[in-house]
């Protein structure tokens, strides 16, 4: 297997996006990904994409947007997991280069939420969860997360107030990030009187609905060394697992097992451990979903994932930063495009571009993205290293 490395990213503002149709958000992110990769084509592309079909009634995205994009016949691939959609599709990237079926691939992620009505929106991602046993009997995702901060509240003694810190944290982020939705400070008392979506879960602890695109080029690493001119992420490891599909199956609903399995993978790919990490961006669609994720990465202990942000733990300038993008809560979370967003802000921070929010000399980078409630997680390690061998 070949070492591959992230040579040029795209992503562009996100929010509600009514003047850009589907396909032209996502070719604005691709072209710009491949402007910046200093390339002239690409061998395959990947499209990570949730639910194209009842969001813009649109499928078969993959022959559609290689012929948006110009470079049709060359093969393009959807691929979908849920809201791990885009991680997905970076990994399939990965493993075309690593591989050699491909030098030059296009990983990329699209979703276009805000032409439906937030009835059809709900109905779209719900299709995420066990329709069976538990969307039939009401149960959003709101619904769902609730049920697993409430576990993890009865459990671990996590509080609302804890909760509340990891939105106000992300939106100090996203507050620096000029393609967040909501690049907006919000205070802790302020997610507290935010009105309630689903107990203990609060409008301010949710991610919001989103239109946008984020696209990123992979090659070869001794490809991407004759390319670049300064500072290569190469990919360390990728790693996939999955858990059950609804809550009432898994054994504890106060952790996340697939993401656990998956790090576990990635950590032992890599050969690092949770201490080297520079930053890590993960899939906070719900405050508690950080919470849980962060300990399933084993940045903090287990149950001691809700004092992290209140603590600073995990701020800009915090022993273990997390979400310096804003995360989902702040930057959005156009769910196919999510994953490879996080990609996005691993290449800024390791090139010095990230501006306001940049972090101090970045080395080690995990991205997570996982689909409903942690029924899918992929993970992502990146190293940061120079354009000579061994450096």
């Amino acid at each position: 297997m070949r070492d591959v490395a992230v040579i040029g990213v795209g992503m562009n503002k996100w929010g509600e996006l009514w003047e850009l149709s589907h396909r032209d958000i996502w070719t604005s992110a691709a072209l710009d990904a491949i402007e910046d990769a200093g390339v002239d084509h690409v061998d395959a592309m990947y499209v990570g994409c949730m639910s194209g079909g009842l969001f813009v009634g649109q499928e078969h995205l993959g022959a559609m947007l290689a012929d948006q994009l110009g470079m049709g016949p060359i093969p393009g691939t959807r691929v979908e997991s849920a809201c791990a959609s885009g991680g997905l599709a970076l990994r399939q990237a990965y493993l075309a280069v690593a591989s050699g079926a491909h030098d030059i691939v296009l990983a990329s992620g699209v979703e276009k939420m805000t032409d439906v009505d937030g009835a059809a929106a709900t109905y779209a991602l719900s299709t995420a969860a066990d329709q069976e046993y538990e969307c039939f009997h009401g149960l959003t995702f709101p619904g769902l997360y609730a049920m697993m901060a409430r576990a993890h509240m009865e459990r671990y003694g996590t509080t609302i107030e804890q909760l509340a810190h990891v939105a106000s944290k992300n939106h100090a982020n996203g507050a620096k990030n000029p393609n967040a939705q909501f690049p907006m400070k919000v205070t802790p008392e302020q997610v507290l009187a935010s009105p309630m979506v689903a107990d203990p879960l609060r409008l301010l602890d949710c991610s919001p609905i989103t239109d946008g695109a984020a696209a990123v080029v992979l090659v070869p690493l001794e490809m991407a060394r004759k390319l670049s001119d300064g500072p290569i992420v190469r990919i360390a490891a990728s790693a996939h697992a999955t858990d059950t599909m609804a809550l009432a199956d898994r054994a504890e609903i106060s952790a996340i097992e697939s993401t656990a399995r998956a790090a576990e993978q990635a950590y032992k790919a890599a050969g690092i451990g949770p201490d080297d990490l520079s930053f890590c961006e993960v899939h906070d669609c719900f405050t508690i979903a950080e919470v849980m994720v962060i300990e399933a990465l084993g940045l903090v202990e287990k149950g001691q994932g809700g004092q992290a942000a209140a603590s600073g733990l995990t701020a800009l300038d915090g022993k273990r930063p997390v979400n310096p993008s804003g995360g989902l809560k702040s930057k959005g979370h156009p769910v196919g495009a999510t994953g490879i967003a996080q990609v996005c802000e691993v290449a800024e921070q390791f090139r010095g571009g990230a501006g306001e929010r940049q972090l101090d000399d970045p080395h080690w980078a995990l991205t997570q993205n996982m689909g409903g409630t942690g029924a899918s997680s992929v993970i992502h390690i990146f190293e940061r290293v120079g354009r000579e061998a061994g450096r």
